[in-house]
């Protein structure tokens, strides 16, 4: 059996649809004996140019090992559901099992931002107490 890398675009009004897409390309592939390396909902996100008028997508990267058979079973599901935009399947020489790039960027992007608000919020804890003493002295008045 041979690695696969599959990144599939599905239009973003059918997005409630993909854990159920994600399921059935998932047993397909396990039927035939194969398996799931790694599995990623990207969600959605801005598309690099339109297509059919759509500037965003609902994207999903799998990382499978499975026979030409599963994968060309795959290919076909992919052509004849109107959902899907766009698909790539690409051989790769081994399983991929980390985090991709993407997933990567976001998750530092998250942390960065946890950082900021919490940086931000102990700065405003900071100036309240002092707002607080002023205020009070004038109602103490």
């Amino acid at each position: 059996m041979r690695h696969y890398e599959i990144v599939f675009m599905v239009h973003p009004d059918q997005s409630e649809q993909v854990p159920g897409m994600i399921e059935r390309y998932t047993a397909a592939i396990t039927k035939d004996g194969g398996t799931m390396h790694r599995l990623e909902d990207w969600g959605r996100r801005q598309m690099a140019y339109p297509i059919n008028k759509l500037h965003k997508a609902h994207y999903v990267l799998m990382n499978v090992e499975a026979s030409q058979d599963a994968v060309d079973e795959l290919t076909t599901n992919f052509r004849y559901n109107d959902a899907v935009l766009r698909n790539l399947v690409m051989r790769t020489n081994a399983a991929e099992t980390g985090e991709s790039p993407i997933m990567k960027a976001e998750k530092e992007q998250r942390e960065r931002k946890a950082r900021y608000d919490a940086r931000s919020d102990s700065s405003a804890s900071k100036e309240q107490p002092a707002a607080k003493p002023a205020a009070a002295a004038e109602s103490s008045s």
